[in-house]
């Protein structure tokens, strides 16, 4: 017998029913903290414009450097 057999598609929405009667209240929350994680994590992904900046600046430093060595 499979570990997981009891989890009928009725026992699944039974659980589900209990779980959003329990969590109910909290759960906007939690989904507007989930989805406010999920821009952060885009947005580290893309690079912010202060880092393309940054990058911008330390790269023009190296060409300074450069051209004062030669």
């Amino acid at each position: 017998m499979s570990l997981f057999a009891f989890l009928t598609p009725g026992t699944m929405i039974v659980v589900g029913f209990i779980a959003l009667l329990l969590f109910g209240n909290r759960l906007p929350s939690v989904m507007r903290s989930l989805g406010q994680g999920v821009t952060e994590f885009k947005k580290g992904l893309e690079g912010t414009p202060e880092d393309d900046a940054a990058k911008k600046l330390e790269a023009s430093k190296k060409l300074d450097d450069q051209a004062v060595k030669s």
